[in-house]
């Protein structure tokens, strides 16, 4: 698997522990991240670790800001995304399992280095149940098209 980071000034520490998570679940990092100075702008750095989601160059994308909310708002902006703010390993579980997030979002600010590191291993190994979560997931890219998703029958 193909993982991109990516992150803003506030994000930086939180990157460098995830790039190993990354490396010890034996996944390849596609490093976009930035230094810690000059203050960078979550908006640039999420739109480009989402691309390259959307455009199949990684398989998922690992954001950090402050809170997470930005880079999460920034990212569902792009076609093909699902982003999801997690901060527990429950949200990052049901995010794949349920929604099938191929964008991870978290706070380099309010999340602890064991946390963080749990939740980013929890997101990356978990798989997209499909089943009835299928049709809610064609709902949500429905609504990306401009389609009302209560058009959306069947699975």
């Amino acid at each position: 698997m193909r993982v991109a980071v990516a992150n803003d000034h506030r994000g930086h520490k939180a990157i460098e522990e995830i790039r190993a998570v990354i490396s010890q679940l034996d996944m390849t990092c596609v490093n976009l991240s930035t230094p810690s100075d000059p203050p960078a702008d979550y908006p640039d750095s999420a739109y480009v670790a989402a691309k390259a989601v959307a455009e199949k160059q990684a398989d998922a994308a690992v954001l950090v800001c402050g809170t997470g909310i930005g880079m999460c708002m920034t990212a569902n902006k792009i076609k093909g995304i699902r982003a999801a703010l997690c901060y527990d390993e429950l949200a990052a579980r049901l995010a794949r399992q349920h929604n099938d997030a191929n964008v991870l979002c978290l706070s380099g600010d309010l999340i602890g280095s064991n946390m963080l590191c749990k939740i980013v291993e929890t997101f990356l190994t978990t798989e997209f149940s499909g089943g009835r979560h299928l049709r809610r997931v064609k709902k949500i890219m429905a609504v990306e098209e401009g389609l009302d998703p209560r058009d959306i029958k069947g699975q």
